[in-house]
Formats: C-alpha cells, structure tokens, sequence
C-alpha cells in the first residue's frame, strides 16, 4: 500500500513502513507543511499493530536531509512550528518502542542529521556525511542534536563537531559510533532490507521491550536499578504478558519457524 503527501510519501509492506522526505529539489529540508505531514505518518505507524519497523530515507540523489529550510524561514520572517511530537514528527517521539531505521544516502546535515540520531539504526552510503552547522547560521540545533550526539560518541567529540560546524564523513561516523553500517553507494537498499528482515525475524514485542529497556535504564542511576526497574517499563511488561513470549519456546521445542503475532 502507498499513501503519497504533499512533501513525504510513505509506503506500507506487510510489516514495514517506508517515510521519504520527498523536496528533493531543496535537498529535503523541512518547512512547517512537511512537519506536519511527517507527524502524521509517524502517528500512523505508531498507532498500526501490524506495523512493526519504519524506514526513513531521503528522495533523490543528493541528501537525506539538510534541515530546516532557511530560505521559507527568511520568507516568513519566523521558524517553522513543530508538532507534537517535535522536529519531523520523531524528534521527541520518547515512547515509541518500535525501530526506526535512517537510510542515509548523501547530505545528513542540521535537522537532517538530528532525525538519524533519533533513529535507532543508522545506515549510510560511503559519500554520506553529518553535521550540525547550525551556529554558522545563527543558530542552535535545538532538535536534540546536542544532547544525543553527546550521548550516542562522548562529550568531547561532540563538542568538536558541534562548536567546529564540522561535517563528518560516514566512515567518520562509523568509527565514532553513530552510524550503525557503512555500505558501498548502490548497496544502501539491499542493506536496509537485510536489516528489516534480522529486525523481523524476532519476536515484535520482544525487539519493542528490548529497545526500551535499552534506552530507558540509560537513564537509571546504576546497573542495578535499570534492570530492577525494567520489569514496570510499558513495553517490557506487555512482551511478559504477550502470545509472543510462549511463541518463541513453543515453536524451538516443536523444531518449526516461529509465527510472531505482535501480542
């Protein structure tokens, strides 16, 4: 199934969601009707119990994404306002439990670069690169870019790329550790889909209670507590509780392929 917008299409296949940034006449940047469309599909496919990975990639052939789109910015005298769930829909999405896979294909820059750090697997093409340039122009990349860069390669690193506007290459990315695989510039589609499959090929409730127990005991004081605590996450407590859970012993004892149901 495929549902075109205005500025993004998205694309539905059995369990998977396919969001692409469509301006590709402005490198995909972002103005405040694209905003508003990607809250939408992100909705969507939070909201879907069929729908278990999402994909988010850039049309064209040049970039992912540059960010905000300066030149309606300037038009209008004002930033463009963010939806609920913040920059693109994804930004402070803090609940969903689902993966979400950045397909990165050229420029990943500002805003850009701040939805591949959202996301929880980053592939990217060798003639990628990433960078928040933001105070170049008067700017802070205020759409978490600061804080999860931080997080994801250490504070000094960070703190080169962001007070430097520095742009990093994607094997500069792999090294430090925010993109997950490095591929070969016409390998990008086979590599993503070779990730959707390992991501299918386990229990949905148990990859959804996985992640969150990653990221939220994270936040938790110590070792200890995040797996004291994880017992009460949302996530973690449905997969104890899910047909998921008896699935996967069952179908091992009886030698045969599990039949994951999401429940």
């Amino acid at each position: 199934m495929s549902v075109s917008f205005q500025f993004i299409s998205v694309a539905v296949d059995e369990h998977t969601t396919r969001i692409t940034l469509n301006r590709p006449d402005v490198m995909n940047a972002l103005h405040a009707p694209m905003h508003a469309e990607l809250e939408g599909a992100f909705n969507a496919f939070a909201s879907d119990d069929d729908q278990y990975v999402c994909i988010v990639d850039g049309a064209g052939e040049r970039a992912f994404c540059v960010g905000s789109d300066l030149k309606d910015i300037a038009s209008r005298g004002r930033h463009a306002s963010y939806p609920e769930h913040g920059y693109a829909g994804l930004i402070e999405r803090f609940d969903l439990t689902k993966p979400v896979i950045a397909a990165v294909d050229g420029f990943a820059l500002g805003g850009g670069f701040e939805i591949a750090l959202a996301c929880d697997i980053v592939v990217a093409t060798e003639r990628s690169s990433f960078g928040l340039p933001e105070p170049r122009v008067g700017a802070v990349a205020l759409g978490g870019g600061v804080h999860r860069l931080a997080r994801q390669i250490g504070l000094k690193q960070a703190m080169g790329i962001v007070l430097g506007a520095e742009r990093v290459s994607a094997a500069a990315g792999f090294r430090l550790g925010f993109v997950t695989e490095l591929v070969a510039n016409d390998e990008l589609d086979d590599a993503v889909d070779r990730w959707c499959k390992r991501i299918l090929a386990g229990a949905p409730t148990a990859i959804q209670a996985s992640k969150e127990a990653m990221l939220r005991g994270l936040d938790e004081v110590d070792l200890a507590t995040a797996m004291t605590a994880q017992e009460d996450y949302p996530a973690f407590y449905r997969w104890r509780r899910s047909e998921d859970a008896k699935e996967g012993p069952r179908a091992f004892a009886e030698k045969r392929e599990p039949k994951w149901t999401g429940r």
